[in-house]
């Protein structure tokens, strides 16, 4: 196959018949249905990175069955990570389904039957990792097969963003380049999935990555999906370890992010240049999706309700009067030398 086909420039009745050729180069024995009412367009395009096969697939509606042979050795298994770049589609293996959007991730053992199956034009990317990279990788945690990584929030994003920028950049890095950008991808790939790859790590050296545990919850507070596992899996820590970090200091992760989000609710209601917004507009913003539990919050762990946090009219006229003198003294008796 040549390391890129479209169907553009060939007749309409001969388009299907050349996208399956080709396609088969790379999948090898799949059974394929399309949708009869449509004509079919697509396009296939390989390219290597790190020394692994990174394939963007494009293509109208499809459905299609794999089955590999049996008894693949160890060393010779793949794992395919794929990015939905367009289109909506699901993905099944071992009595689990992974429905992808625009940006979601989910990995495929490429030495089992899956189907795949898609209504629409869809655009995906293929990336072939060897069993034993992989595993080696997640630490021999296993191969959470059809698990749909959400492409929309948390380290996800970054995730679905690398393998985008691996392909496209694909053709212009350096072998030291690519190596390293495979392993980027690995070591996230494994926190997206919560693999405890770090936790005996940091319980033998006796120090945890509580800095950067904080500056993840701070870059995500505006998030109303914020939670101990995602928190988790950003970190490269089990959700039970991340527990753990947070009892030590006398807390939940839960109250911490409570206590965050209250601070700076507080910050910007007695800011007077945020008066315009409304306090459920903040509370909101700040991710609380509840005003009387906002309110409820607000006044014990502060002593009083959110509307007392707001300076009060004759406050802020004094404030701007004195600003204003500040700004523009008096010069009338000044004398210049």
């Amino acid at each position: 196959m040549s390391q890129s086909f479209s169907t553009d420039l060939i007749p309409a009745a001969d388009r299907l018949d050349a996208w399956l050729w080709n396609a088969r180069q790379i999948c090898g024995g799949c059974q394929f249905q399309f949708h009869k009412n449509s004509s079919f367009h697509g396009s296939i395009e390989q390219r290597k990175v790190g020394g692994l096969e990174l394939t963007l697939f494009s293509s109208s509606a499809l459905s299609f069955n794999k089955f590999p042979p049996h008894n693949v050795p160890f060393e010779d298994r793949v794992c395919i990570a794929i990015t939905q770049l367009a289109g909506v589609q699901q993905y099944r293996q071992s009595g689990k389904a992974a429905v992808l959007g625009k940006g979601d991730t989910t990995l495929i053992d490429a030495s089992f039957p899956w189907t795949s199956d898609c209504s629409g034009d869809c655009a995906r990317l293929y990336l072939r990792i060897p069993m034993p990279l992989l595993e080696r990788s997640l630490r021999g945690a296993g191969i959470p097969n059809a698990t749909r990584i959400s492409g929309t929030r948390g380290l996800g994003t970054t995730l679905s963003h690398l393998m985008t920028s691996l392909y496209q950049q694909a053709r212009h890095l350096t072998e030291r380049e690519s190596a390293a950008a495979v392993e980027a991808y690995l070591r996230i790939l494994s926190a997206c999935l919560g693999i405890p790859r770090a936790e005996r790590i940091n319980q033998e050296s006796g120090s945890t990555p509580y800095a950067e545990i904080l500056s993840y919850i701070s870059q995500h507070l505006t998030e109303t999906t914020l939670c101990p596992t995602e928190i988790a899996a950003a970190s490269g820590i089990s959700v039970r370890h991340l527990h753990r970090i947070f009892a030590r200091r006398g807390s939940t992760v839960n109250d911490w992010i409570r206590i965050q989000r209250l601070e700076h609710c507080r910050q910007q209601l007695s800011d007077p240049s945020t008066r315009r917004k409304s306090i459920t507009e903040i509370a909101l913003y700040w991710g609380f999706n509840d005003s009387a539990h906002f309110s409820h919050s607000f006044k014990k762990r502060f002593g009083i309700c959110p509307r007392s946090a707001r300076p009060s009219p004759e406050l802020e006229a004094d404030q701007k009067t004195a600003h204003s003198n500040l700004a523009a003294p008096d010069l009338r008796h000044t004398t210049l030398s």
